[in-house]
């Protein structure tokens, strides 16, 4: 069997090892592959592993022996799912391996913020604290979590990890999803409508899957209905937020910040309005990244491409 990995570096850079795969065939790794090389590469391939090179219908239509393609992520719209289908080629992508991972991110988000911890850390090394006349200064404001809301757009496992990390500093926890369905066992919460999470969340965590009904959901009228001091953070996909909607909003102050770790472009381009927006941090897409989030996602694509081959796809998008 012969086992292509398109755009392996960002899950595997070198600190991780392929040589799970091994046991199933012949496998040629490409740290990237640019959209005009993917049907040479491909070719003669029985299963395709990609995490953003894109397979559409052309492609997929050229490629008469592959038999299953493998997403190194848990979104999988670069697919042409329906193409595979009607092909009898299993879609199988990585769900919920970088859950702690992003969690973590989103609060790093808001401890940072809250703390402002590397303002204070570069004005002490510029000197500030040898030259002040008092034992401790502020350069921004501290904040204090407890007692504070935090409010989820989507409430999934991303979203359920971070409110229970949120529960642990004293916060109320507020969310809304398109079932609002559960979560009867989770004290200090409560469902909400988005008119409501809007008015009451101190921190705003957009958390819900990128689908025609969520493009654009964050946009100005959403901004709008937030507090003036709230924060809105962004670790789902880039498109659920109308970006110059966000950068109106923080450079006017109708916010007090953002962050974000997605962008509607990735890379941005270089006239992406956010990047020249007020009082917003970044991250380029590494909340899934950390090293241990990367080994589970390897280790399931080969549980994965192991199921395929016993005949019981898993994790099946595409059923």
């Amino acid at each position: 069997m012969r086992i292509v990995i398109l755009d392996g570096f960002a899950a595997n850079p070198g600190d991780l090892s392929w040589k799970g795969l091994e046991r199933f065939g012949e496998v040629v790794c490409y740290p990237r592959t640019a959209p005009e090389k993917v049907q040479k590469r491909a070719e003669g391939a029985q299963v395709l592993l990609t995490n953003k090179t894109v397979l559409d219908r052309g492609t997929i239509e050229g490629l008469p022996q592959l038999k299953m393609i493998g997403v190194l992520a848990t979104g999988y719209n670069i697919v042409d799912i329906d193409a595979a289908r009607e092909r009898g080629i299993p879609v199988c992508n990585v769900p919920a391996y970088s859950t702690d991972s992003v969690a973590q991110l989103i609060f790093s988000f808001i401890l940072q913020h809250a703390n402002h911890v590397y303002e204070h850390t570069c004005s002490v090394q510029r000197g500030d604290w040898v030259r002040s006349r008092d034992f401790s200064y502020m350069i921004a404001p501290q904040t204090e979590l407890a007692g504070k809301t935090i409010g989820f757009v989507g409430f999934g496992h991303v979203a359920q990890k971070t409110a229970d990390i949120a529960a642990a500093f004293g916060m109320r926890v507020i969310a809304y999803s398109r079932t609002m369905k559960g979560q009867q066992d989770r004290k200090n919460f409560q469902w909400v409508g988005l008119k409501e999470l809007c008015a009451q969340a101190d921190y705003v965590s957009v958390n819900c899957p990128l689908t025609p009904q969520t493009q654009g959901l964050i946009n100005r009228d959403f901004l709008a209905e937030m507090k003036p001091t709230a924060m809105l953070i962004n670790t789902s996909r880039g498109p659920v937020v109308a970006e110059q909607d966000l950068a109106g909003a923080l450079n006017q102050g109708i916010i007090a910040a953002a962050a974000v770790d997605v962008l509607s472009t990735e890379p941005p381009k270089a006239d992406n309005p956010l990047l020249r927006a007020r009082n917003i941090y970044f991250t380029p897409h590494v909340g899934w990244a950390t090293k241990e989030a990367r080994a589970r996602l390897l280790q399931i694509t080969e549980e994965n491409l192991e199921a395929f081959v016993k005949g019981c796809p898993q994790n099946v998008v595409n059923p």
